[in-house]
């Protein structure tokens, strides 16, 4: 098995479990008495957890062998699912949320994202490396897509087996660290790190500036998406049209695929206008179909903006991570990917708690409008200031 091939593979296990767990904890953590704010703080706690992780991560992975941070990171996220399985009390949870490995949103926002975007763009020519990252979102679409619809998991089995709803909740969570098992054996079939990640002396260098730049508005961008993380929205749709976890789990899944799909368009649109342009020009209308639906009543129409945003939203997702590793020389693309994420997921653990506040003083729209709005001017933004910042293969062409 090749390093892209296990990367695909290791991809697709960790989508699946972070799709369950997405759309399954909001309704375990209100099953357990905690009101939206609590939800939301929870929520918070994991992402910015994962951001200190990604940044020990930047930090040390051009010195350490990141075969050896992979198979730590899956012992971690074994360790999370069976905390989450046991402990029922707030405050433990909060601390694991915070040293854990779970995921509220569908995208990836864990220490595995620098350490793997690394290896893949070390996995093939430059001229294939958007095609790659295309790929490799592609598998976690369509996994994750396949994890929301496994939400509904639970159902069947408390009605196939005498227990309670709870407990099929917290199998799926040992389900969760089952799947971390199987992605570490396949992690240790790697072969040790790249040369350039080992001659390096330092994390960031002459790119220091550009990246840190980019940090800045990924930061802001994803500060907008953390007001609708999936969590979130899977509380929006429980509490606004009384939707169940299978049904919310079935609109996620469809959600997925349509992601997918477009991820299969994002490779060739981007070698006609460029890398910037596909995330922002795909981005903004995803943000307005967004605000529209936190105006609507309508639970069709609604599910027909969230389908409609599904087919735009995820083309920046290669786009972006490609950029970000074309742009930086080989010695700093696992420190430059994990500057990028960890503003990102810093951020992004500011805005959900926030999100729950106003979902528990009853503004359910709210937190839609303001983090459609943030990510609609963070396209404005980058498109300004990076519109001619190409990558090597553009240049030459």
């Amino acid at each position: 098995m090749g390093i892209a091939t296990t990367l695909l593979t290791t991809r697709a296990l960790r989508a699946v479990a972070d799709g369950f767990v997405a759309v399954l904890l909001p309704l375990y953590l209100t099953g357990l008495g905690f009101n939206p704010f609590q939800v939301g703080l929870l929520s918070a706690a994991t992402l910015g957890g994962s951001a200190l992780l990604t940044l020990a991560v930047g930090l040390t992975a051009h010195r350490v062998d990141p075969r050896k941070l992979l198979l730590a990171a899956c012992l971690l996220m074994a360790l999370t699912g069976l905390a989450f399985a046991a402990v029922r009390d707030f405050w433990p949870l909060l601390a694991i949320a915070f040293v854990g490995t779970l995921n509220p949103s569908a995208g990836d926002n864990s220490l595995f994202l620098p350490l793997e975007h690394s290896l893949l763009a070390h996995a093939g020519p430059d001229a294939r490396r958007t095609h790659l990252f295309g790929r490799y979102a592609l598998v976690a679409s369509l996994a994750g897509a396949v994890g929301s619809l496994a939400a509904g998991a639970p159902v069947i089995l408390s009605r196939a087996l005498p227990i309670s709803g709870m407990d099929a909740i917290r199998a799926m969570f040992l389900a969760y660290s089952a799947v971390a098992l199987v992605a570490l054996l396949l992690y240790r079939r790697l072969p040790p790190q790249t040369p350039e990640a080992a001659s390096a002396r330092t994390a960031l260098g002459p790119s220091r500036k550009t990246v840190m730049l980019l940090a800045g508005l990924f930061s802001l961008d994803a500060f907008g998406g953390g007001f609708f993380v999936q969590s979130l929205m899977a509380l929006w749709l429980y509490k606004q049209f009384g939707l169940s976890a299978a049904g919310v789990g079935a609109l996620f899944f469809w959600t997925g695929v349509l992601g997918a799909g477009s991820l299969l368009a994002a490779a060739r649109l981007s070698n006609r206008i460029g890398l910037v342009r596909t995330m922002v020009f795909t981005h903004i209308p995803a943000s307005l179909c967004i605000i529209i639906a936190a105006f609507s009543h309508s639970l069709p129409l609604v599910i027909g903006l969230l389908l409609v945003r599904a087919c735009l939203s995820q083309m920046d997702v290669p786009a972006r991570g490609s950029y970000v590793m074309a742009i930086v020389t080989p010695a700093e693309r696992a420190a430059a990917a994990s500057f990028t994420a960890v503003p990102r997921s810093l951020a992004g653990a500011l805005s959900p708690a926030v999100a729950g506040w106003m979902m528990m003083a009853g503004s359910f729209a709210a937190p839609l409008v303001i983090g459609g709005g943030l990510k609609i001017a963070y396209d404005l933004l980058l498109l300004l200031m990076f519109r001619n910042v190409r990558r090597p293969e553009e240049t030459k062409a």
